[in-house]
């Protein structure tokens, strides 16, 4: 098995790992990193369960090799808060009732963080673009309410 070094920043720290080639982001997150925020569900890139922010733009990690974040800033759901205090963005959600079980909201609150803004639409940006982040509880309306 092929091995490569990786330099990565999540959440502001440089970690340097020896990774399988083969290994996705979030493997390394989840299982080296032990930030398990980051959920996995589909490993396809579909649900956008998984997303976290790479260089600025949402990404679907369970569809990204780690070798091909080298050199990257990564920022995951457990970045959000600063020492105890929600991301104003995780205020809304928990505000507007867009949590139930909570296993889909760190990827829909990653993907709104990526894109900030006005959000005028009850479909942008949780419903389009490369993290889909599509909820399987019935909770969408609540969703994006808790993201504009």
């Amino acid at each position: 098995m092929k091995t490569s070094k990786i330099r990565i920043k999540v959440n502001g720290e440089w970690h340097e790992l020896t990774v399988p080639n083969q290994k996705t982001l979030l493997e390394v997150i989840r299982g080296d990193l032990l930030l398990t925020g980051t959920k996995r569900i589909c490993d396809t890139g579909e649900c956008g369960s998984c997303t976290v922010i790479m260089d600025g733009k949402a990404v679907n990690s369970c569809i990204v090799l780690a070798v091909e974040a080298n050199g990257k800033e990564i920022n995951t759901i457990e970045g959000l808060s600063q020492i105890g205090k929600l991301h104003p963005i995780q205020e809304e959600f928990v505000a507007k009732g867009a949590i139930q079980c909570g296993f889909c909201t760190p990827g829909m609150i990653m993907t709104a963080k990526a894109q900030p803004g006005p959000r005028d639409r009850l479909r942008r940006p949780l419903y389009r673009g490369p993290a889909l982040s599509r909820d399987r509880c019935g909770l969408r309306r609540g969703h994006a309410r808790g993201e504009r």
